[in-house]
């Protein structure tokens, strides 16, 4: 059995087709995931959606660091949403730097920073979106005392030096569809070296589809397919790797509280 520590399936994409969504992950055996939140202005549709499918979803809440013209979030408020009870981390959060040059982005180095308080205040896991930014990241991670919240670097695709300092502070890595494409190197290589308690897998759907997927729209039930992809690069058995990256997101997120989540009222 697997489970897809990171996706979005609040987005458009998944909106006419959520059932045929559902069955794939019961066909691929995918017994959970995580539904990552990106502004406050889609939190409730993310929190719906979950309470709809207690035990098969659970939440993060949070505002991505892309995302500048939406509701700027306090501490108090990630707090306070991260009380609810399918919530399970907070995020996804962190810096990009990939449009525009990181002398520009003081407000999404405060915004990174406002987090990572709320998750230490909130005791739950925070979860990092971080490109172009790496050393950035790290610091504020540093700075900002992370590591009492613990965490995962989501779609991890920096190199094995900032993996051993996310290591170092208490993080877990995750590996997405990226891990099974010929030319990821870089990644392939943090997919052999990292300790197999510290390893996730995810999705991120719909994004970055695996082989043999790879540019269609992704979906949770493909996470076994990242699955098969790490267990060849480690060479161990495919249901190895959903063993341990079931129990260790089980450890991270603390998927067993879940059981208490009741559906969302009908209308």
């Amino acid at each position: 059995m697997f489970v897809d520590s990171h996706c979005h399936l609040d987005l458009p994409e998944f909106q006419e087709r959520l059932p045929d969504v559902l069955a794939t992950m019961a066909a691929e055996g995918v017994e959970h995931a995580l539904c990552v939140s990106i502004t406050l202005e889609a939190w409730p549709q993310v929190r719906d959606l979950v309470r709809a499918h207690p035990g098969l979803l659970s939440a993060s809440v949070g505002v991505h660091p892309d995302y500048l013209d939406v509701n700027e979030p306090t501490v108090a408020q990630l707090v306070e949403l991260a009380m609810q009870p399918e919530v399970v981390a907070i995020g996804e959060t962190g810096l990009d730097y990939y449009r525009m040059p990181g002398d520009e982005l003081d407000w999404q180095r405060e915004r990174f920073r406002v987090h990572i308080r709320a998750a230490r205040e909130a005791k739950k896991p925070l979860i990092i979106h971080t490109r172009a930014a790496a050393q950035d990241t790290i610091r504020l991670l540093r700075e900002e005392h992370a590591e009492e919240a613990g965490g995962v670097m989501h779609c991890f695709t920096e190199d094995w030096d900032i993996a051993r300092q996310a290591l170092d502070i208490g993080f877990y890595i995750s590996m997405s569809g990226i891990v099974s494409f010929k030319n990821a190197a870089i990644v392939h290589d943090v997919a052999r070296r990292v300790p197999a308690d510290r390893l996730l897998i995810e999705t991120d759907s719909p994004y970055l589809a695996p082989v043999p997927y790879r540019g269609k729209t992704n979906q949770p039930g493909w996470v076994a397919h990242v699955a098969e992809a790490v267990a060849r690069l480690r060479q161990i058995p495919v249901e190895e790797v959903g063993r341990i990256t079931t129990e260790n997101y089980d450890r991270l997120f603390g998927r067993a509280r879940l059981s208490a989540v009741q559906p969302a009222p009908t209308a």
